[in-house]
This record gives structure tokens, C-alpha cells and sequence, in this order.
């Protein structure tokens, strides 16, 4: 995908405890450091768009109460490497949709955004059915491909959930548009060859 002036960074729920307590208690380590490797991973590409002047939208889950994500908590937060800067965007949802009864649409278009580049937690849920949803209205998807993640589940681990949402995401096609798999190190590079002349 060619990053210009109409592509933007959606980061969803990359928050304190968003991988927190989930999963096989016996694989909580790897997904632990599953988690650190891909939000040091989303660090580095959010840097390189703020330099190329590309938007950052963060999409931050309001759990309820009791809830590992429960609204105003320390795991609600955003991950403190991935922290909202002056005039970077959040939008607060409740379900897995970033789209639903949120202003991320209206905003898309406020900023004539055509092409996004998504990556998150958790990969079989938000990240899966905001990537859907973006094709479907519209929007061409670049996912970075090291740069979602989540944890094992019903007998898969989080690897196998993750190669095969990379497998299969890139399938998902309607009326033109679809999803692109790229690596956070190759979206790194685009937005370094955008970068304006005389920023570092």
C-alpha cells in the first residue's frame, strides 16, 4: 500500500490489561511477552507516522465493571509506550466493532482517509471484525502482520491465531477493496520514504 496523505495509523485497544488474565493460565508467559515484543513493535511504526505526518487514531475498550478493561482503571490505560500525544485521537468502544457507535467513520472521512493501516489486540476479535468493517465501508487495509496479537484459545495457540488471521484477512476482498499484509518493519520503511524533508 502507498502511504500518503490519505492513510492513517488505527491502533485498537492496546491497553495495559488487555491480554491480562486471558487465555491457558499455562501459556501466560508467552503471551505475556507476546504482548511487549508487538506493542514495542506498534511503538516504533507510531513514531515513524507521527514523523510522516500520518493521523494516529487509538481505539480504547471501556470494559464495565469488574472488568479487566473496566473504564477509568490502570488496565484501561493506554500502554504507556503507545500514550495519546497532542492531537492524536481516541475513541472509546464497548463491543469488538471500532466502528460501532463510535465517530471513527466520521472522522475517517472528516480527514479524507482512505486507506488504513491497522494493528492491536486482540487478533480474532477487535482486530478482526474492525478490519472486515473498514473493507466493507470502503477503506483499503494495510495489517501489519507482526503487529496484532492475542491469546491461545480453544486449543490453538496465539501464534496459530495469528498466522491465520494473516492467512486469511488478505482473502477478504468487496467492490475493490481489501486487506494487505505487511510487516511492521516494511510499513516502517513507506513511512520513512514520506517522511518531509528536514524532520528526523
Amino acid at each position: 500500500m502507498k502511504m500518503n496523505r490519505n492513510t492513517a495509523l488505527l491502533l485498537i485497544d492496546v491497553q495495559n490489561n488487555v491480554l491480562r488474565g486471558v487465555g491457558s493460565p499455562n501459556n501466560m508467559a508467552e503471551t505475556g511477552k507476546l504482548f511487549d515484543a508487538t506493542i514495542q513493535r506498534l511503538a516504533l511504526v507510531k513514531q515513524q507516522a507521527l514523523s510522516a505526518g500520518i493521523p494516529v487514531i487509538i481505539i480504547q475498550h471501556a470494559g464495565t465493571k469488574g472488568h479487566r478493561l473496566e473504564t477509568g482503571s490502570e488496565g484501561w490505560q493506554i500502554h504507556p509506550l503507545l500514550e495519546p500525544g497532542r492531537g492524536e485521537l481516541v475513541f472509546s468502544k464497548v463491543t469488538s466493532d471500532s466502528f460501532y457507535e463510535t465517530n471513527l467513520l466520521e472522522e475517517l472521512n472528516r480527514l479524507q482517509i482512505t486507506n488504513l493501516v491497522v494493528g492491536g489486540f486482540l487478533t480474532q476479535y477487535c482486530v478482526d471484525l474492525t478490519v472486515r468493517r473498514a473493507v466493507m465501508l470502503g477503506f483499503d487495509v494495510t495489517l501489519l502482520s507482526d503487529g496484532h496479537s492475542t491469546c491461545d484459545e480453544n486449543g490453538l495457540s496465539c501464534e496459530q491465531i495469528i498466522a491465520h488471521h494473516n492467512n486469511i484477512l488478505p482473502v477478504f476482498t468487496l467492490n475493490g477493496h481489501g486487506v494487505a499484509l505487511q510487516s511492521s518493519e516494511t510499513v516502517i520503511a513507506s513511512l520513512a520514504l514520506n517522511q518531509p524533508q528536514g524532520t528526523n
